[in-house]
């Protein structure tokens, strides 16, 4: 069985089979996880008094794990489903299986008002925690009128001046209990009957225009002489079906059409989450339409089973851990740099590098190099395939604090990072290690000879944020395109450190990439992505 997910059916689609006793594969484009992560508080899972997404999806991924489902970071680029063993090709070759479930689940939909492309990562946003911290003391105005307009506003006031949300209808389409938090904050002002038709400005948004749909009143707002101010857009989502989009059939709007038992029209694929057409996109549906899915799934592939003969390795049960859902829970087994969980995956990865590898580390006075020094000598710890080496505590050359990656015989792999490769980035730094060191990730011969081809230097600044998780679908595309030429480099800076990159760039979203410090581009993207 085989997932390729955004969303938290796929968890416990996957705890539901791997408790049957199938072997099964969880595929993630670019992080555990997906939406829910970015979601700052839980609070309407039944049995769960509160917490965030990102807990509660480690949590759940944890199960799923202890009953011996497998997890794995890659991109899925095309299906074969036309034979009873069913074929998903990825980045890192491919695998075949009985049956998959599809969870992709939506990426943020644009509205569409004049100057939103054109100023999208230039004052125009759509992540409140990616985001957020750009627009502190500013003005904040946003788009929306349901649950993530109403929950992100509240999460924006921790650092706006002020949070002005323009609402196309009456009131909000939440829940009374949800929209009230909005409503009655004293940071927040809601305009109803409203929409944005245009945004502009220099060195980011300094003008929006909006009109009142019931009285056609144009009102306008200009931020004060040398000021800017932050558009954020929760408009609903859009599904992510571009894997399928010519395989299983879709409505008009791109969500998967599935019938009362999470089955597609083609025998053997199923679908769950925001991917597909439902009245409620909630984490409860969410678990729901997974733990269907995965009990009908189990019936299918036992029949097929029956008629092939083919009967995957049973996976191994580990034991349970019994710990509550909270905060706490995505953290740590002790005070150590990384868990238990991290280390056995960790060991996984360094045993397949064939080449050994030297880190080096230019550091400053901050604290931030006493971090970066912590982090990797304990990385370096866990293998005996990577050496660390302090060069110079006084280098101003190489924007310290700094990991350069180099190959065994010295030769720099042009990848390096620029403050603590943790958070959200921790998986793709390790991922630009094993493309590193090789064999590295799998990617098709076209895209290898293109960037091979490439004979001019070229060099790739991504700027991030640890919060972000949109940053590292970019930073592992950028990677590996240098791991694989000598003429480029991908170097990668946490913002939080680097405040004048941020304002040399103009930056005011992330994730940021500049190549040769003169085309900025903003949003993610995948390896063909950069390379166009």
């Amino acid at each position: 069985m085989v997932y390729a997910d955004s969303s938290l059916a796929k968890y416990t689609a996957a705890l539901y089979l791997a408790r049957a006793k199938y072997r099964v594969l969880v595929l993630e484009k670019e992080k555990f996880g997906g939406q829910i992560t970015i979601t700052n508080e839980v609070v309407n899972y039944p049995g769960i008094g509160k917490t965030s997404g990102k807990a509660l999806t480690d949590t759940m991924r944890h199960q799923a794990e202890t009953f011996g489902a497998e997890c794995l970071f890659t991109e899925a680029k095309g299906l074969d489903i036309s034979d009873d063993v069913k074929t998903v090709h990825t980045n890192r070759g491919d695998f075949y299986c009985l049956g998959i479930l599809i969870a992709t689940g939506a990426h943020p939909r644009m509205v569409g008002f004049k100057g939103e492309q054109e100023y999208k990562g230039r004052g125009v946003a759509y992540c409140a925690t990616c985001d957020g911290e750009f627009f502190t003391d500013k003005e904040i105005f946003v788009i929306g009128g349901g649950f993530a307009a109403a929950e992100e506003n509240v999460f924006l006031t921790k650092f706006a001046k002020h949070v002005t949300i323009f609402i196309r209808k009456d009131d909000f389409s939440c829940a009374a209990s949800v929209a009230n938090k909005a409503k009655n904050h004293e940071k927040i002002t809601v305009v109803p009957n409203t929409v944005v038709e245009e945004v502009s400005g220099k060195n980011g948004l300094n003008y929006i225009r909006y009109k009142n749909t019931k009285t056609g009143e144009i009102s306008e707002y200009r931020a004060e002489s040398g000021d800017f101010f932050g558009a954020f857009v929760f408009a609903g989502y859009s599904p992510d079906t571009e894997l399928v989009k010519d395989i299983i059939e879709l409505n008009e709007h791109g969500y998967i059409i599935t019938n009362s038992e999470q089955k597609t029209n083609i025998d053997g694929i199923y679908a769950a989450g925001d991917v597909c057409i439902k009245q409620l996109r909630q984490v409860v549906t969410a678990t729901s339409d997974g733990a269907l899915a995965a009990t009908e799934l189990e019936k299918y592939v036992a029949t097929i089973q029956q008629k092939t003969g083919l009967y995957a390795k049973q996976p191994t049960v580990k034991a349970i851990e019994e710990s509550p859902v909270t905060e706490e829970t995505v953290a740590h087994d002790s005070n150590e740099t990384f868990t238990s969980d991290m280390k056995q995956q960790l060991s996984g990865v360094f045993s397949k590098m064939e080449r050994n590898l030297l880190l080096k580390l230019f550091l400053d006075n901050r604290p931030v190099s006493n971090e970066l020094e912590e982090f990797i000598t304990s990385l370096a710890s866990l293998t005996d395939k990577i050496t660390v080496k302090i060069v110079d505590k006084n280098d101003t050359t190489n924007q310290a604090p700094c990991v350069r990656v180099f190959l065994d015989d010295g030769n720099d792999t042009g990848l390096a990072f620029h403050g603590v490769p943790s958070g959200h980035e921790f998986t793709s730094f390790v991922l630009g290690l094993y493309n590193a060191a090789g064999p590295g990730q799998q990617i098709d011969e076209q895209t290898h000879q293109e960037i091979k081809g490439i004979k001019s230097s070229i060099d790739m600044k991504i700027l991030v944020s640890l919060s972000c998780t949109m940053c590292p679908d970019l930073v592992i595309a950028c990677q590996h395109i240098a791991t694989l030429n000598s003429n480029i480099r991908a170097e990668v800076y946490d913002l939080q450190h680097f405040e004048e990159l941020k304002k040399k760039y103009n930056v005011m979203s992330v994730p940021c990439l500049v190549i040769n410090d003169d085309e900025v581009s903003f949003g993610k993207k995948n390896i063909n992505q950069v390379l166009e």
